[in-house]
């Protein structure tokens, strides 16, 4: 799966079965005695890191030892493994190629994060988070964190995916005026 991303990110979507196995080092034949096609292989990292998001995101719900916010800024800053798949290019070439799978990224992508809406909804409750429309607050964090897909961007500031994460995190949780000056 590293080298599907690395085919992804040298030659765009379009690469070969033979230039995955040149680049892995093994022969076509092996590559297919593990996955069937590009198909395949793609359909594989969407899902183990669907599956890495989901099961991030609940180890950090369930942890005793986090208040609140501390839950909330976590669940915001999950990178998973294959965070370098997530790029604005690399989606735009699958939307593109492989619409049926994008469908299942953007869905996951834009989706309301219900562990997330959870723990904002219980931080209204306990008056830790003004009291505001709970699906447009989503939309707004939603739409803050994929704002990480854009990767070159970041790549080209020296920003990791997970600093940026922090700073989205702290902006939307603590805003831009210091304590102090307000």
């Amino acid at each position: 799966m590293r080298g599907f991303i690395e085919e992804i990110w040298e030659k765009g979507m379009k690469f070969s079965m033979d230039d995955l196995a040149r680049r892995l080092g093994i022969s076509k034949r092996t590559l297919y005695e593990h996955f069937s096609s590009r198909v395949e292989i793609l359909e594989t990292i969407i899902e183990q890191t669907a599956q890495e998001f989901d099961e991030k995101t609940r180890q950090i719900v369930e942890d005793s030892n986090l208040t609140l916010l501390e839950k909330i800024r976590a669940v915001i800053m999950v990178v998973p493994t294959h965070n370098d798949f997530y790029d604005l290019r690399i989606l735009e070439q699958m939307k593109r190629y492989y619409p049926e799978q994008w469908a299942i990224v953007d869905a996951s992508l834009s989706s309301d994060w219900a562990m997330l809406r959870q723990l904002i909804e219980q931080g209204i409750r306990e008056g830790l988070i003004i009291d505001r429309n709970v699906t447009l607050m989503m939309k707004i964090i939603i739409d803050a964190c994929n704002s990480a897909l854009d990767q070159r961007f970041y790549t080209k500031n020296n920003i990791t995916t997970q600093e940026s994460l922090a700073a989205i995190a702290d902006v939307l949780l603590f805003g831009l005026v210091p304590v102090d000056k307000r």
